[in-house]
């Protein structure tokens, strides 16, 4: 029988990619590992280049992406439907708060098993506060492959036209307010302030919260903490941004076009979209990121981002689904994730390795003012129960009337705790 050159490569490799070779027997068939992540104008470029990479090094695996999930909490949804129709990716990329779902559902792999297997885990890069992120029960059911914190960005041009000094940006948000009054009035339909509260898992709304030393639910998770005085505090203030900042209701998508068009003086978002507006601004103006204000005593804000989980129930496909996530999640894939994003990296390795990211952070300033919170964060909360997804909706309802003024800050405050009590478990 004759073989064509292509189906000799093909075989080579394959052999190579398994370890076997002459005399060991038929080469391994590849092993096509389904993989579905969020947020694709952030991420999907990311993910191309890790699926190039990752498949240079494991030839007998193939990587395949499914649509990507609109959002986070459209990532739950997609796959708790998935679990009911059997149809679920072998790594899904889920929202830190969100992994909660999966564990109690009994449809997330528990990855000490795995674990178990690498050498000198923790000297890989995996480090417990991140290890930490994906811990339920004392066990570990993620890896955590991107993180965040709430920061600033502000246009530089803006804000001095307002009198302003981006160098010394207010600390405090009476002085953005103030800031932000000025750059209002500047005209042609400029911005002075828009804090992205609309951001999926109430993750604005939780930086304001625990920005201010409180907390969303008691420590046994019984009842609502977040109407107690810090949280009292935090809708208050999302009642000065609109009546004092001046803070239009608008969607996401409306302020992220605000901002890179020049129009936005003062931008709460994720350290996430840095890539982003770096292409979105393009050069039509000087900006920066300042850190996130935090008033209160015993400050935190909540780390944002996702984590990979295993959902797939085959050992070999466990198997291949191991090396993807912790590729993805490791020094190499972290660098990658870096480099196209903004998140910090959940590995440990290479913010201080020249050959990884030391020397992107020296050129990438604007990257550096997520990693100056470090010692702020907290866990990005995940509510109990079967209603997680219903309370992050209840309680994104109830900021949206002090946004749009039908409701006043405390009145607010008052039924959000009522509607996320009724949701509970009992």
């Amino acid at each position: 029988m004759r073989l064509t050159r292509r189906a000799v490569t093909a075989g080579a490799l394959a052999m190579l990619g398994s370890g076997t070779g002459a005399g060991s027997g038929l080469a391994q068939a590849k092993t096509t590992v389904s993989v579905q992540y969020p947020l694709g104008f952030i991420f999907d470029k990311v993910f191309a280049e890790l699926k190039t990479e990752f498949e240079k090094t494991n030839p007998d695996i193939t990587v395949k992406y499914l649509p990507a999930y609109k959002e986070y909490e459209d990532a739950a949804q997609t796959a708790l439907r998935g679990a009911v129709t059997k149809q679920l990716p072998d790594v899904s990329l889920q929202a830190i708060n969100l992994q909660r779902l999966f564990v109690d559902r009994k449809i997330a792999v528990e990855l000490s098993p795995f674990i178990a297997k690498e050498q000198n885990w923790e000297g890989q890069g995996f480090a417990k506060s991140m290890m930490a992120l994906s811990t339920y029960g004392d066990k570990p059911y993620g890896l955590a492959f991107a993180a965040s914190t709430p920061i600033i960005y502000i246009n530089d041009d803006l804000v001095t036209k307002a009198g302003g000094d981006p160098a010394n940006f207010p600390t405090t948000w009476d002085g953005i307010f103030e800031l932000s009054q000025k750059i209002a009035k500047l005209g042609d339909g400029t911005i002075g302030l828009f804090h992205s509260w609309a951001i999926t898992g109430n993750w604005m709304w939780q930086a304001l919260v625990y920005s201010h030393g409180g907390k969303m639910m008691s420590d046994d998770e019984k009842t609502v903490a977040f109407d107690q005085e810090p949280g009292r505090k935090s809708i208050a203030l999302l009642g000065r941004m609109v009546r004092e900042g001046g803070m239009p209701d608008l969607t996401p998508e409306a302020s992220r076009a605000a901002f890179f068009s020049g129009k936005l003086g003062i931008w709460t978002e994720s350290t996430s979209l840095l890539r982003v507006a770096d292409e979105g601004v393009a050069g039509k103006f000087k900006w920066r990121t300042v850190r996130f204000p935090v008033p209160g005593p015993n400050a935190k804000l909540p780390t944002g981002g996702a984590a990979a989980m295993m959902f797939a129930t085959d050992p070999a496909q466990q198997a291949a689904a191991w090396r993807f996530m912790t590729f993805i999640t490791g020094a190499k894939g972290a660098t990658i994730m870096v480099k196209g994003t903004g998140y910090m990296p959940p590995n440990s390795l290479p913010a201080n390795d020249p050959a990884m990211l030391k020397n992107f952070y020296a050129e990438k300033p604007n990257h550096l003012t997520s990693l100056s919170q470090q010692p702020l964060m907290t866990a990005w909360y995940a509510f109990p129960g079967e209603n997680n997804l219903k309370i992050i909706q209840a309680i994104k309802d109830r900021l949206q009337t002090v946004v749009d003024k039908s409701a006043a800050p405390e009145a607010a405050l008052t039924a959000m705790s009522a509607d996320v009590t009724k949701l509970l478990p009992k």
